[in-house]
C-alpha cells in the first residue's frame, strides 16, 4: 500500500506543477496583451477578450489544483488534514464557479450587445 501513497504523492506534485504552469502562462500572456492594449488604445472588445482569455486560464489552473486536492484527500491520515484540504477545495471550487459564471454572464451580455449593434 505504501507504493500507492508514493505514486499518489508524485501525482499530486505533478498536477500542482501543471496548475502552476497554466496559471503562469496565462498570467504572462495576459500581462503582455494588456500592455499592448494600453500602448495601442485597443477597443473594448479587445480588452474583453484579454479578460475572458485570462479567466479561462485561471479556471483551468484552479481545476488542476482541485484535482490535486482530491488526490491528496485519498492519502491523508488525519481529520485535521482532511478538514484543511476540504476548506481549500471548497474555496477553489467557489472561485472557479464564480469566475466561470462571470465569464459566461459577460459573454452573454457581449453577444447580445453585438447582435443589437448589428441590427
Amino acid at each position: 500500500m505504501s507504493w500507492l501513497v508514493a505514486i499518489t504523492e508524485r501525482a499530486i506534485v505533478a498536477i500542482d506543477a501543471l496548475a502552476l504552469l497554466i496559471v503562469l502562462a496565462g498570467t504572462v500572456e495576459a500581462f503582455v496583451t494588456t500592455m499592448r492594449t494600453f500602448l495601442h488604445r485597443a477597443s473594448r472588445e479587445t480588452r474583453w477578450r484579454v479578460f475572458a482569455t485570462y479567466g479561462r486560464w485561471l479556471v483551468a489552473g484552479l481545476t488542476f489544483q482541485l484535482a490535486a486536492d482530491i488526490l491528496e484527500t485519498s492519502i491523508t491520515t488525519t481529520w485535521q488534514a482532511v478538514a484543511r484540504l476540504g476548506a481549500v477545495a471548497v474555496i477553489r471550487t467557489f472561485l472557479n464557479f464564480f469566475l466561470e459564471r462571470d465569464l459566461n454572464e459577460r459573454a452573454g451580455r457581449h453577444s447580445a450587445a453585438a447582435k443589437e449593434d448589428a441590427s
